[in-house]
């Protein structure tokens, strides 16, 4: 390790819940430990319960033992051994590396910002993304977050299958002899992402009016003739990175209006996916969408209740978190060959119901890459 660096950056967190550091390390922690990042090296400071598989595992380019640092952080700073916490790490390599500036990322924890500031450093929070090659992704994780696909597909096909079994009694929903609910349901969709090596949590099974917020997980009697949104997003357990899929359902005979309604949402979809390419603003794939739906008729309004027609963004970025850069929305900036994004419009009427398709596409030079499939069919007798 060299001794002097302009600047540093510190990580402290888990990779186990840190996108940025899972980033970094390529290797599960579940508890938090200190990541000097100097001199374009990386240096992982770690317990001896985890030293030799992050040695083994990981992608930093030295990992050093916590032990061993605690003492010598506690000689140079002139301090007992029990004095020596993640702050006082973070001060000792600061002398070591001879820095003044220390970058840290938007969730830095506050306990230690304040310990770096009393010991007279500059901080710099980035804000944003703290790795911005986060936001291209490679071919290696374009593969990865197709096998999350693969996870989302095989969930909603087990559900469309217990949909396809089921059958109506009156205004139950019957599998198997039980009223079909929400819960049993996610149930089912989950153990099937698991079974693809990938754990699914606030799944969505929302039906009727429950559809009608999009982030609302669903819950009780599943009815027929209503429109059922199934929103799968699992994480693949061996790489982090996930899956992102919506499909719309109905069990039972639609109405006109919501034939009308998912019409208008598989058009929208394909509108917007047509915009995709490397170059053209996320704002532009937003409006494509919306622009179905207003020659369709279908307006976005405030009403008593709350909000109904497109009240959400077209698309987000999709990789090792679940909502990451780029937007796709109003206002958003051009895309960029490599991002991988969702395209997901939605429409909610609580007298219709909610429908919501959703794929993942990475975008390239003149067009985009598919990254998730799954028929379109919905309505099942």
């Amino acid at each position: 390790m060299k001794s002097k660096s302009s600047t540093i950056r510190l990580l402290y967190a888990a990779s186990e819940s840190s996108a940025d550091l899972l980033y970094l390390a390529g290797v599960f922690v579940p508890d938090p430990f200190l990541v000097i990042i100097a001199q374009k090296k990386s240096y992982a400071v770690v317990s001896q319960l985890e030293f030799g598989r992050v040695a083994k595992q990981s992608k930093f380019d030295e990992v050093m033992l916590l032990e061993t640092i605690r003492q010598k952080a506690a000689d140079n700073l002139q301090i007992s051994l029990a004095e020596v916490g993640p702050g006082e790490l973070m001060v000792y390599f600061a002398q070591r590396f001879a820095v003044k500036k220390i970058e840290v990322p938007a969730d830095f924890p506050a306990l230690y910002y304040a310990r770096l500031f009393e010991a007279g450093y500059r901080i710099e929070v980035v804000e944003g993304a703290f790795f911005p090659k986060r936001g291209k992704k490679t071919d290696a994780e374009a593969r990865a977050i197709r096998q999350g696909n693969a996870a989302s597909a095989a969930g909603i096909r087990a559900a469309e299958a217990v949909l396809r079994a089921a059958t109506i009694d009156g205004n139950r929903i019957l599998h198997e002899g039980k009223t079909l609910t929400s819960e049993r349901l996610r149930s089912i969709i989950d153990q099937a992402c698991l079974e693809k090596g990938a754990t699914a949590i606030h799944t969505i099974v929302a039906g009727g009016r429950q559809a009608c917020d999009p982030h609302e997980g669903g819950h009780g009697r599943l009815r027929p003739h209503e429109l059922i949104i199934i929103d799968v997003f699992p994480r693949v357990q061996k790489t982090g990175y996930h899956g992102d899929m919506t499909r719309t359902f109905l069990k039972g005979k639609a109405s006109p209006a919501q034939r009308a309604l998912v019409k208008a949402v598989r058009n929208a979809q394909a509108a917007a996916m047509a915009q995709v390419k490397a170059g053209i603003k996320g704002d532009a794939v937003h409006a494509a969408a919306k622009k179905v739906f207003d020659k369709a008729g279908f307006v976005t309004e405030r009403r008593k209740g709350g909000f109904v027609g497109f009240i959400h963004s077209t698309g987000h970025g999709l990789g090792l978190e679940v909502h990451e850069a780029p937007r796709v929305s109003k206002g958003a900036p051009k895309l960029k060959a490599g991002q991988v994004i969702t395209v997901e419009p939605g429409l909610y009427y609580p007298e219709i119901g909610g429908c919501r398709i959703e794929d993942v596409v990475r975008v390239t030079k003149d067009g985009c890459e598919k990254l998730s499939s799954l028929h379109y069919r919905w309505e099942i007798r």
